[in-house]
């Protein structure tokens, strides 16, 4: 699937604009506050219909204005698609698919896979878990769409869970009664974990190769850590039973997939606690580039790469090896940066080049 292009109105900095993509590699260049990133986020937003950058999605309507609109045209083997987001604060979003009303953007399979790198992203390695575990869920949905659906049954027999320990708390119910919610919770929670796990195993062989690549030379390593050692639903709900004592306690579920984590390592450092921000931000990267290589051989298409000032805290070598992997694969990629001089090769034939300043596209040339 490649995206074509990208029309804004009325999105954060952008009141009129249209751009249109390179089939490779595309870099967007402008000063500080130009409406680089907005255009990043743009395009996440018209292929997922959410923002990339804020929970607040009232931020992305340009001030002033009611309402904000994103299209987005993209071709596949099954020919064009146009993809289209209306969104007026304090209203349901008005989401379309070649003119058909959709629910959920992310459950459409002609949209494009996206992945992307900001600086604040980061905290995928460096932060909590929960954050790390739900990007290993999306990335599971990714690989296999069907699968999502686990997660969900997962997460609403837990929130039942959990009600009826808060009941049990209060003396308004029996602990007779947690034996059927065990027993789904664990069900559900061995095949999520199943999921995990080969994906993580998936992971592992290009992520070591490309982390290396990108300058992580001491065996970068990514691993799924699981907080259960069950292999069946009998041996979780044994696992949950042993623990029921506590939870009651606390007022809440402390075992299970749920508190589950994915660890990248270098050498024998966990660089959660241990690397260096340079170190992460490699980590980082090669985690994406790796699950773009995976994804690119179950899925039709690899996913467009959204990397935003992903340059301004990498060497020159860095830099080259990171150009380097975007280009020796298939797929699309937009780079962010202050100055062309920052993107090596920037000026070759086959990379489109965007100029952008205060929300308007000064320059598109190939």
């Amino acid at each position: 699937m490649q995206v074509l292009s990208l029309s804004l109105r009325d999105f954060r900095s952008y009141h009129d604009a249209r751009v249109e993509l390179g089939e490779g590699l595309t870099v967007v260049t402008g000063p500080n506050g130009a409406g680089k990133t907005n255009l990043l986020e743009g395009l996440y937003f018209a292929c997922t219909g959410r923002s990339c950058r804020t929970s607040n999605e009232r931020e992305v309507v340009s001030f002033g204005a009611g309402a904000a609109r994103a299209v987005l045209t993209c071709e596949g083997d099954d020919g064009l698609h146009e993809l289209s987001i209306g969104f007026e604060p304090g209203r349901h979003k008005l989401m379309r698919v070649d003119g058909a009303t959709v629910e959920r953007m992310l459950d459409v399979e002609s949209r494009p896979l996206v992945s992307v790198f900001l600086p604040d992203r980061l905290e995928l390695v460096k932060g909590a878990p929960a954050l790390r575990r739900a990007h290993l869920d999306q990335f599971v949905s990714a690989l296999w769409p069907a699968r999502a659906e686990t997660r969900r049954l997962y997460s609403q027999a837990l929130a039942q869970r959990n009600a009826l320990i808060a009941r049990i708390r209060s003396g308004r119910g029996s602990r007779a009664s947690l034996e059927s919610w065990d027993a789904q919770l664990a069900r559900h929670g061995i095949v999520l974990m199943a999921d995990r796990r080969r994906a993580a195993d998936l992971l592992a062989e290009p992520f070591g190769r490309l982390g290396a690549a990108l300058g992580l030379h001491d065996e970068p390593r990514v691993s799924y850590r699981p907080r259960s050692r069950a292999s069946d639903p009998a041996q979780l709900i044994a696992e949950l039973a042993e623990r029921i004592d506590g939870d009651l306690e606390r007022g809440f579920t402390g075992h299970g997939p749920h508190r589950d984590d994915l660890a990248t390592e270098h050498g024998d450092h966990d660089l959660r606690a241990y690397g260096s921000q340079g170190q992460q931000r490699l980590a980082l990267l090669g985690l994406l580039l790796a699950e773009r290589e995976v994804i690119s051989e179950h899925r039709p298409a690899p996913p467009l790469m959204l990397l935003d000032d992903v340059m301004s805290e990498l060497d020159r070598d860095r830099r080259q090896s990171l150009v380097d992997l975007l280009r020796s694969t298939a797929g699309q990629s937009v780079i962010t940066a202050t100055d062309l001089e920052h993107v090596p090769g920037s000026t070759d034939d086959d990379v489109t080049h965007l100029a952008v300043a205060d929300g308007r596209l000064l320059a598109a040339a190939k």
